[in-house]
């Protein structure tokens, strides 16, 4: 079955505008003309779309299910357009790097920064995902390139030294928690969290450290990004656990940073790609190689 996409588009405006004249004015149609197009899509799909009715039309339950598929569809529409447009404006290149929330809210802006000084006609698609994701991503050529916390081997896929971190803890001066500045993971879970959301990598960690130990996690709120986990903070709604490289552009009078006294609060974060590398295009070596360059081994924060 083949659909036009003036049908579509007129479908969609029509049922957003709960009346078909309106719906075809938006879409540069008479009412007639638009009547017939909805009735051959109607016949075409053997089921009706709209209940006609006094002051315009609504829709079935068959037509609910087409709007949310057309809806998909137009929207994959623009993001093709969207993701096409910089080549007819000279760009020469599109890199996908995923990487995980550590590794974006510090080090790789910077580094970023200078690949696209050095490349400003290739574009770079970065999206956060867990480790696991990424790796997986990487191995079956889903992603150029990551950035993960990862102490395992791939058969498929390389892994280079990136940059050291380390989780700490982010408290209000006024709280009462920590000796000597250093503090045991077990004595944060009395505190309430302030978090990234959920599905985010950090997230995920702690979560997962906390029901290790037995012991439930209380994130009093969610956020998506580290600047508000310590606007929060600042203002007295819990505690924070984050890496201490995001703290370089975020430090505030109004908290105090505590050592987190645990074995796996020190990160290693290693740039990976598949193990081939010929495989990648010339910019995505390039953008590999200036990650790899960026830091000797792993660096003391």
């Amino acid at each position: 079955m083949h659909y036009s996409l003036v049908d579509i588009k007129l479908f969609v405006a029509i049922a957003d505008a709960g009346n078909v004249s309106r719906g075809a004015a938006h879409c540069f149609l008479a009412p007639s003309s638009a009547s017939l197009r909805i009735k051959q899509l109607e016949e075409s799909l053997g089921t009706r779309l709209f209940s006609r009715e006094a002051r315009g039309v609504s829709l079935t339950r068959a037509g609910q299910v087409m709007l949310e598929h057309c809806r998909r569809c137009l929207a994959e529409l623009e993001q093709m357009h969207a993701n096409l447009a910089p080549y007819a404006q000279g760009v020469k290149s599109h890199l996908t790097l995923f990487a995980n929330s550590t590794a974006i809210a510090s080090y790789l802006p910077e580094d970023l920064s200078t690949f696209l000084l050095a490349y400003p006609a290739v574009r770079v698609s970065l999206e956060e995902r867990l480790s696991h994701e990424i790796v997986a991503a990487v191995a079956e050529g889903r992603a150029d390139i990551g950035v993960v916390t990862w102490g395992e081997e791939h058969p498929d896929v390389t892994f280079w030294p990136y940059h050291e971190d380390e989780l700490i803890i982010v408290a209000p001066v006024a709280t009462e928690l920590g000796q000597g500045g250093k503090v045991r993971f077990v004595e944060c879970l009395a505190h309430p969290i302030i978090s990234l959301t959920r599905g985010t990598a950090i997230h995920t960690f702690l979560v997962g450290k906390a029901a290790a130990l037995g012991y439930p996690i209380d994130v009093r709120i969610q956020v998506a990004g580290f600047s508000a986990v310590i606007a929060l903070v600042c203002s007295g709604a819990g505690i924070a656990i984050v890496p201490r490289s995001v703290m370089r552009s975020l430090q505030n009078e109004r908290v105090k940073t505590l050592s987190l006294q645990e074995p796996w609060a020190v990160r290693h974060l290693t740039v990976c790609a598949r193990s081939d590398e010929k495989r990648l295009s010339i910019h995505a070596q390039a953008l590999l190689h200036q990650l790899r360059d960026s830091s000797v081994g792993f660096d003391a924060v």
